[in-house]
C-alpha cells in the first residue's frame, strides 16, 4: 500500500488531492478508501486534521443515500458508549472486529480469485481424488473375488496344540 494520500480541503468545502492534481469529491474519496487508499484531509489554511470529520461526512451520506451499513438500534448503541466508562474498550472492539472482519474477506477475494483465475482446477482435484477412490474400491472388490488375495494364511498348528488334540481324540 502506497504512503497516506494528501487531501486538502479549501474555505469553499472543495477537496483537492494533491497527488492526482485535481479537485474530488466526498464519493471520490469513499472510492479511493474502498480501494484500499489511505488518506488525510486538512485544512488548507490552517493544517488541522479533518479527517475524522470527511470520514463521518462520507459515513452520513451513504448512511442516508446509500445501502445502510449501520441500523438505528447499532447507531444507538454507539451513542450510548460515548461518554461511557467502557467507551475505550468499546472503540478497541470495534477496531479489531473490523480488522478480522477485513482480514477474513481479503482471504475469501483471494481464494475466489483463485478460482476465478483457474475454475477448473478445484474440478480437476476433485476429479483426482474420486479417481484415487474409484480405484481403490475396485481393488478391494477385485480382491474379494480372488481367494488368494489379501488372505491370511491359516496359522499351522503348533506342537503344544497338535498333542492337546491328539489326547482329546483318544
Amino acid at each position: 500500500m502506497a504512503d497516506i494520500r494528501l487531501i486538502k480541503k479549501y474555505a469553499n468545502r472543495r477537496l483537492y488531492d494533491a497527488a492526482a492534481s485535481r479537485h474530488v469529491t466526498l464519493d471520490d474519496l469513499r472510492k479511493l478508501i474502498a480501494g484500499g487508499e489511505k488518506v488525510k484531509v486538512v485544512d488548507e489554511k490552517t493544517g488541522d486534521d479533518l479527517t475524522r470529520s470527511v470520514l463521518l461526512q462520507i459515513i452520513a451520506e451513504q448512511e442516508q443515500f446509500g445501502t445502510p451499513v449501520l441500523s438505528t438500534d447499532v447507531l444507538e448503541a454507539v451513542i450510548r458508549f460515548y461518554g461511557n466508562p467502557v467507551q475505550g474498550l468499546f472503540t478497541r472492539y470495534l477496531e479489531q472486529s473490523l480488522g478480522g472482519l477485513m482480514q477474513q474477506q481479503k482471504l475469501m477475494q483471494a481464494e475466489m480469485a483463485k478460482a476465478l483465475h483457474s475454475p477448473m482446477a478445484p474440478l480437476a482435484e476433485m476429479s483426482r481424488q474420486n479417481m484415487e477412490l474409484w480405484t481403490q474400491m475396485q481393488s478391494s472388490m477385485l480382491a474379494s473375488f480372488d481367494p488368494t488375495a489379501r488372505r491370511k494364511p491359516e496359522p499351522k498348528p503348533s506342537q503344544k496344540d497338535t498333542k492337546s488334540t491328539h489326547k482329546r481324540r483318544r
